[in-house]
């Protein structure tokens, strides 16, 4: 590597703690960096595969690992920006990178002298005294090689890889595409179009408004934080249909026809399925998953389906019973569903959104998930100053063990930009591994809360508040990973067992315990009543038919759609209008993800085939929880520490039914997360 080029990697992990130096680093770097690391990983390889040396553990597997360490981190520095902070030149070159990196890890998974060396070691598996980690590595290695074509023929391998190449550069127009649709649609309000909405609210929509060329306006976007909150809220009915079309109907319009990349997506993934053995690209998804099979996808989706229509359809009944009785003779419409919950919501059970906001204060509910997670897992988070991050709203801090250790960085960015696609997520600059010392991990957290006006606090719903919660939790299962392989660090575990460490931390947020101490007046200060805690608990499974089937259909057709044979012919909008009416969808009631803008299965397969992965962790994560309740301690010792071995720090150490039956002693039963959502 030549001297400029050594230069230009010292800016990628220049700072404390191994951090990017983000001054140093401009989007013409990234092309340059790229291919001098691609070339030094080929070289890499080259050694592995052409070691004269009978193979072994050590000269092979480690080797690999040892030698992708520094194209992935590369490669999560380029996706982290190009994701949480993008501008034009990223944008530009991101459909080459993508296809860039994915013709290079083809080129390594078709390498046949390097599958021979794996191969030999893992039929010598039994024999080579390996302990539980390194066989765990050395099986995962061995079944991606097979499951990326190493077993087909050459011209079968190059196909292969065209299909891979070609899909990359498409996930990425789909992601493009919904970013540029969010970041340039706003729907202007002025002082008539008020009604309903909160004083902070509105002070906030005034600031994106000026920040966007218009000042003296209110601005409502297409982050969830604001659409769902203008939903909720306005009273302005006309205006709630404009807000909801615009954001159910992302990715539809002529300049951003997501239909069609997502039908060449899946007529590519059919290609891929149909050239590896599989009948359909859901069987292939699902090989490596905890449900394996379709038909145990579907029978988890439909033994919940069928309560949650139930209880939908009797919600429906009461909110349009409510909005006779507010005087309004309408036919009840998807988007009117959310004004008339909140209704609902505040009738019932007194809960006013706008007034819960005040006690919910972004700082707070951060310090509140810092706090369980050092009741739990003695972690404690120390604020960083001083460093170069990406932006000026990320936030940096040291996380410590209970003995005072470093043990990651952990960096909190949660404001909405036009920068950054939309969603929530947690993501990583560099995994825990101790292969080549005791590396430590740099974890991100991504949100799109909508921020307040000049030096107003940011008020969270109950809804962001669990979404700060949940990816924390995310963000733990990287934090906590102590495993030695990379391969298998963090959050490296089965797709359907990665949301459990999550979903399992939102439990936390709504308990008396923490909430009597974190849920303070934005302007007394004054803690929250037991009586408003109360009416938050009674709450908890109100509009949970409408919350479950929002999401079991998406997961429905995204199951459907991907078993799906006859693409050439498929019309996405009218599959799904007819998939839904087949599962009987109220009419008040839309998909949580329509297919145009369905990232999480079509920016990336991370997800595809896969969307059903976050009932799935409920199921876990319901039974997981009921272990602190059955103890009457939700932070007990002995349970947490089983928690924090077996879950948070064991990463893909071994199979995920494995690591849930250490911990909890069995299988889990859905009997839980029936009762969790009150169709029991």
């Amino acid at each position: 590597m030549n001297a400029s080029n050594e230069n230009l990697f010292y800016a990628f992990s220049s700072q404390a703690f191994g951090l990017p130096d983000f001054n140093r680093i401009s989007p013409d770097d990234f092309e340059e960096a790229l291919e001098a690391s691609i070339l030094a990983h080929k070289s890499e390889i080259e050694n592995i595969s052409q070691n004269p040396k009978t193979p072994s553990f050590q000269n092979t597997i480690e080797a690999l690992e040892i030698a992708g360490l520094q194209i992935d981190s590369l490669s999560m520095i380029f996706w982290n920006l190009a994701s949480a902070h993008t501008n034009s030149q990223l944008q530009k070159i991101e459909p080459e990178i993508a296809r860039t990196l994915s013709r290079h890890h083809s080129d390594i998974s078709s390498n046949p002298d390097l599958f021979k060396r794996i191969e030999y070691l893992y039929n010598l598996r039994r024999d080579l005294n390996l302990n539980t980690e390194q066989s765990r590595v050395l099986e995962l290695y061995y079944k991606s090689f097979i499951r990326s074509g190493a077993n087909l023929s050459i011209d079968t391998q190059h196909r292969l890889a065209e299909i891979l190449e070609e899909l990359a550069s498409l996930s990425v127009q789909f992601s493009q595409n919904i970013l540029a649709e969010e970041a340039g649609y706003m729907l202007l309000l002025d002082e008539n179009d008020l009604a309903g909405l909160s004083d902070n609210f509105i002070q906030s929509c005034a600031k994106i408004a000026e920040e966007r060329g218009e000042p003296g306006k209110y601005a409502i976007t297409l982050t969830r934080s604001s659409a769902e909150t203008f939903l909720q809220s306005s009273e302005n009915r006309d205006l709630r249909k404009k807000i909801f079309d615009a954001w159910t109907k992302r990715g539809e319009s002529e300049k951003a026809n997501n239909s069609i990349i997502a039908k060449r997506i899946l007529t590519l993934r059919k290609a891929q399925a149909r050239l590896l053995g599989y009948s359909n690209f859901t069987e292939y998804k699902l090989e490596n998953t905890m449900a394996r099979k379709p038909e145990t996808v579907y029978e988890l989706l439909f033994r919940v389906w069928e309560p949650a229509l139930n209880a939908a359809k009797k919600e429906q009944e009461i909110l349009q019973n409510l909005s006779r009785l507010q005087g309004q003779n309408l036919d009840f419409a998807a988007h009117d569903w959310r004004y008339y919950a909140e209704l609902r919501r505040k009738k019932d059970y007194n809960l006013d959104q706008g007034e819960l906001r005040k006690y919910l204060k972004l700082e707070n509910i951060i310090e509140a998930a810092f706090y369980v997670a050092q009741k739990l897992f003695g972690l404690t988070f120390r604020k960083v100053d001083g460093l170069n991050l990406y932006h000026e709203d990320v936030i940096a801090y040291e996380a410590l063990n209970e003995n005072g250790d470093h043990i990651a960085l952990f960096l909190a960015d949660y404001f909405a930009r036009d920068s950054k696609r939309g969603g929530a997520w947690m993501s990583s600059l560099r995994c825990q591994q101790k292969l080549t010392g005791d590396v430590r991990p740099i974890i991100i957290n991504i949100m799109n809360f909508t921020k307040a006006a000049n030096s107003q606090p940011t008020l969270l719903s109950i809804d962001d508040a669990k979404t700060l919660f949940h990816e924390f939790g995310h963000a733990l299962h990287g934090i906590l990973s102590n495993v030695t392989y990379p391969l298998i660090s963090g959050t490296n575990v089965e797709r359907d067992f990665v949301e459990l460490p999550s979903q399992l931390f939102e439990h936390w947020l709504l308990e008396p315990e923490v909430l009597r101490v974190f849920a303070r007046h934005c302007e007394t200060n004054e803690p929250i009543s037991p009586e408003i805690i109360n009416r938050i608990i009674e709450s908890n499974r109100f509009n949970q038919g409408f919350n479950t089937v929002e999401f079991c259909a998406s997961a429905l057709i995204d199951m459907k759609i991907h078993q799906q044979t006859d693409i050439e012919s498929l019309d996405l909008n009218k599959f799904e209008t007819e998939q839904l009416k087949l599962i009987g969808m109220p009419e008040g009631i839309v998909m949580r993800h329509r297919l145009p803008h369905f990232a999480h299965i079509f920016s990336g397969d991370g997800y595809s085939a896969g969307y059903y992965s976050y009932l799935w962790a409920e199921t876990l994560d319901a039974d997981a929880f009921e272990a602190f309740k059955e103890a009457s301690d939700i932070f007990n010792l002995d349970i947490s520490q089983k928690l924090k071995k077996h879950i948070y720090e064991a990463g893909g150490a071994q199979e995920a039914t494995a690591a849930y039956i250490n911990f909890r002693g069995r299988i889990p039963t859905t009997d839980p997360l029936l009762r969790q959502k009150g169709f029991l």
